[in-house]
């Protein structure tokens, strides 16, 4: 049986290739649709597949990864315009049966000079996965939802590497746009963890809160070195009111 991860690589190829074969890695009858923008059973997978296709859309993996049920990847599109992706699938029996993603328009470089994709890829320390999913467990609900940031040094590297394109490498950028604030309420506020996903020394954290007021997706990627962050990537998505959603599974 194939992996989850060229199960998953399968799947996301046909919306280049148009390949029948990649509807087949979904259990449509199961499935579960959570990017709100996106219809449930509106169209079938194998006809939305090849209609996209016909806009010649590039799909370049930058990362894959695997889970238990989960295979999730760091993806760069190219549907008329760049964008940076977190793609998420659950898997029952060898078929994809649910779907979550976070995705942004491709921005950068950042002031240090990286692009939001770039840098180390490869799976290491793959005894220490649940040690490094703890740790960003620990991170997001202490310190980005808990506000803790005096434990910012207990879990990031002082020469933290940063791919978010707005921030230059290191811990004091770090601190700086989380203590930032507007008429007292900080302009980055993490509020709720969803899912905490693993493979070795990287851990991808989904995280609801708002930024600058506006309900946000926060999916932020770890690479984890002897017990901290050593690098970090991310996607920010502003979330739709409900009146706008096509579905009614929800972002998470």
């Amino acid at each position: 049986m194939a992996s989850k991860k060229d199960l998953l690589k399968t799947l996301l190829k046909g919306l280049e290739t148009g390949d029948p074969a990649a509807a087949a890695v979904v259990n449509e009858d199961k499935y579960i649709q959570h990017n709100p923008q996106t219809h449930e059973g509106s169209e079938g997978l194998a006809v939305l597949f090849a209609r996209l296709a016909k806009t010649s859309p590039k799909v370049t993996f930058k990362r894959v990864f695997e889970d238990g049920d989960f295979a999730f990847a760091h993806i760069e599109y190219d549907f008329s315009s760049l964008r940076a992706a977190f793609e998420v699938f659950r898997f029952e029996e060898g078929k994809a049966v649910e779907h979550w993603d976070n995705i942004q328009p491709l921005r950068g470089p950042n002031p240090s000079g990286r692009s939001m994709q770039d840098g180390a890829a490869e799976i290491a320390d793959l005894d220490r996965t649940e040690e490094n999913r703890v740790l960003a467990r620990n991170y997001t609900e202490q310190v980005l939802i808990g506000r803790q940031l005096d434990l910012l040094p207990d879990y990031v590297r002082t020469d933290l590497i940063q791919h978010s394109p707005d921030l230059p490498d290191g811990l004091p950028a770090l601190r700086s746009t989380l203590v930032d604030t507007v008429n007292g309420t900080a302009t980055t506020l993490y509020q709720a963890l969803h899912r905490v996903l693993a493979e070795g020394n990287f851990v991808l954290c989904a995280s609801e809160g708002q930024r600058n007021g506006v309900s946000t997706s926060f999916y932020d990627l770890y690479r984890f070195e002897d017990g901290k962050i050593a690098e970090h990537w991310d996607t920010v998505e502003t979330i739709p009111p409900r009146s706008d959603w096509k579905n009614d599974n929800g972002k998470f």
